[in-house]
């Protein structure tokens, strides 16, 4: 039988022995957790008991020790208060190796299907609404009970995310633990630690309890909600959901990060920089040849000027869908041979950098071409004062929470909703930008004034001296639903990136046929007026990504050519002379786009790309020189 153990233990250790390191949950606790979630042993009960503090009336005598262990609970006087305390008669020892607990997940769901699970799941809104502390005995769940449940779950969530599968099985996980894990209390100095397990061989996650100390009986079961949080201040922001106090003496003036932090990012990124080298020179009449793995070029680049090779050796241009990381071979054993990206691009391409550079043109508060965006990594103590101090001034407090490098909308959340904010900081590296509360509409018949954004893809020839054009043509992409500031969950009224969602209505509408409807709709504002103050932008935006030299700015390898695709809205504002404008807001910049659309509707796109880029002839290619 021992053998038998041996075997299961070690079968455990290879599935989850480096999620357990990485939780520094003690190896002696790993043969018994392996037991407890084989047999699904779940013996906390037997440890450990649930108490409710009871408010005491202010004629009643109490001693002062028991006044001053009320006052520290995390939401005094706030509706009952539990805590969970150890019941065994024989206390608890950390050094047992049985002493490890499993609590269960009374609720696992993704943010964006919240709403619906409390509308659908028969009980789940009762027993949510139970736990978080809020008054329900309906049958039918009512949409005000479900708000406060959505507001208050925020105090509650744990996550999670998976490492490997599509990017949308990776968008992170949230749970509730069970009324017994959601009752454990937070402490500076906590007497448990936990971590969520997700167990391969039941496809499940549970949370891992274990004691940091010998407990006796009576000894409270803590654990720190800001675990692995040191910064003071930072934890204290953390810590503002449970334990609400205000920031407003905190600066919330973001400059641009140091020097170093340009450095650090390269080193996480493995890119080697290339060495300096002479702009390479190319016969006026040469035919190049490209090797690629993107199927859109195969398929509709017809340009004489250009072969297809199957031979990375012998190409002349790389133009390759993933990302480049050694130029410095490549700049040492094959100068001559182009590549259709940048060093150092990802200062566009990664939402907080985007942040960061384009403060190099608008100050602390970025560039009015920007929404107010904080890095909620090394930026919370400033976000959560500005928030604050908007929320003095009676000032809109909407908010997008945007992953660093996700696509497609995944994992972004709309939100006024300050604790909501703090805690999608754990799921993964996120920025918090200003949501636009005011944008410019369009008026669809069939539905009303909705959202949308435009798409423009733009061609970087050139990064010293600054060569940036502009293809013709620009997309957009709409919402089906008619704008207004509340049902933020709502996806078809919020979002405008329908081509992804199953079972969508996808609006489409050609450029050509947009602009005359826009300008019938906003007479006083001609698209051209509009298009100039975004190229505006856009040129602001890559004069100041390629001021300064690789890391801190786009290396200006001359070897190098690049396509992005910038996402856009416009939103009202007011000019310096009092005038109401249409304000290009730059949303995100696209390392290799999608061009399916591109291609289909103009078949010439990538001959028009390539003579830009490679050739630099842009006679008859639809194209404008922005720089």
């Amino acid at each position: 039988m021992a053998g038998d153990g041996e075997e299961a233990l070690a079968a455990f250790v290879a599935l989850h022995g480096a999620a357990l390191r990485a939780s520094r949950v003690p190896t002696r606790y790993w043969e018994s957790l392996s037991r407890k979630l084989r047999g699904e042993v779940f013996d906390a009960g037997d440890y450990f008991g649930i108490m409710q503090v009871e408010e005491v009336d202010e004629e009643e005598e109490v001693d002062e020790e028991m006044e001053e262990q009320f006052k520290k609970k995390p939401n005094p006087g706030n509706g009952p208060c539990f805590k969970v305390i150890v019941t065994n008669e024989n206390g608890l020892q950390a050094s047992n190796p049985d002493s490890v607990f499993l609590i269960d997940h009374a609720w696992t769901y993704r943010v964006e299907h919240a709403r619906q699970q409390l509308r659908r799941v028969p009980g789940l809104l009762h027993r949510m609404a139970n736990l978080v502390g809020i008054a329900f005995h309906g049958e039918v769940p009512d949409e005000g009970s479900i708000e406060l449940v959505l507001q208050e779950m925020w105090k509650y969530n744990q996550t999670y995310q998976l490492s490997q599968g599509t990017a949308e099985e990776k968008v992170p996980v949230w749970y509730i633990m069970d009324e017994f894990g959601s009752r454990i209390q937070h402490s500076d100095q906590p007497s448990f630690a936990t971590a969520p397990l997700f167990y391969m061989p039941q496809q499940i996650a549970y949370t891992v309890l274990w004691p940091l100390r010998d407990l006796e009986t009576g000894d409270e079961v803590t654990r720190d909600y800001a675990y692995g949080e040191t910064d003071r201040l930072i934890r204290k922001c953390v810590l503002l959901p449970w334990v609400p106090t205000e920031v407003l003496d905190v600066s919330c003036f973001t400059p641009e990060p140091p020097d170093e932090h340009y450095q650090a990012i390269l080193v996480e990124n493995k890119e080697k920089l290339p060495v300096v080298i002479n702009p390479p020179v190319y016969a006026k009449d040469k035919v190049f040849k490209v090797f690629t793995d993107i199927q859109q070029v195969l398929n509709n680049l017809t340009h004489p000027r250009f072969v297809f090779t199957d031979n990375e050796g012998e190409a002349d241009i790389l133009y390759n869908f993933s990302h480049f990381k050694d130029y410095r071979k490549l700049s040492e054993e094959r100068p001559e041979v182009m590549v259709n990206q940048f060093p150092c691009e990802n200062l566009l391409t990664v939402k907080d950098c985007l942040a960061s550079i384009a403060r190099r043109a608008g100050g602390p508060d970025g560039p009015r071409w920007l929404p107010r965006t904080f890095n909620l990594q090394t930026e919370l103590p400033q976000f959560v004062s500005y928030f604050q101090q908007r929320d003095r001034r009676g000032e809109d407090n909407h908010w997008i929470c945007k992953p660093w490098n996700l696509a497609r909308s995944l994992d972004t959340h709309i939100t006024n909703n300050l604790n909501s904010i703090i805690r999608h900081r754990e799921s993964s590296p996120k920025v918090v930008c200003k949501y636009i509360e005011e944008p410019v509409l369009f008026e669809r018949e069939d539905v009303g004034l909705v959202k949308f954004d435009v798409r423009y893809v733009v061609l970087l020839r050139s990064a010293r001296p600054l060569q940036l054009y502009s293809y013709d043509v620009f997309w957009l992409r709409f919402s089906n639903r008619a704008f207004s500031l509340d049902d933020l969950d709502d996806y078809e009224k919020h979002f405008t990136v329908m081509n992804y969602a199953p079972g969508v209505t996808l609006k489409q509408v050609h450029c050509e046929d947009f602009i005359p409807l826009f300008e019938k709709q906003y007479p006083e504002y001609p698209w051209t007026t509009v298009q100039a103050s975004i190229f505006k932008a856009f040129a602001e935006l890559f004069q100041v990504a390629s001021s300064k030299p690789a890391p801190l700015g786009i290396c200006d390898y001359p070897s190098s050519r690049a396509i992005y695709a910038i996402d856009l809205m416009l939103k009202w504002d007011t000019s310096t002379d009092g005038k109401r404008i249409m304000q290009p807001q730059i949303l995100e910049v696209n390392f290799n786009p999608d061009c399916d659309r591109a291609c289909q509707y103009h078949p010439t796109f990538f001959n028009d790309v390539f003579s830009t880029l490679f050739l630099d002839e842009t006679d008859n290619c639809h194209v404008t020189r922005i720089v």
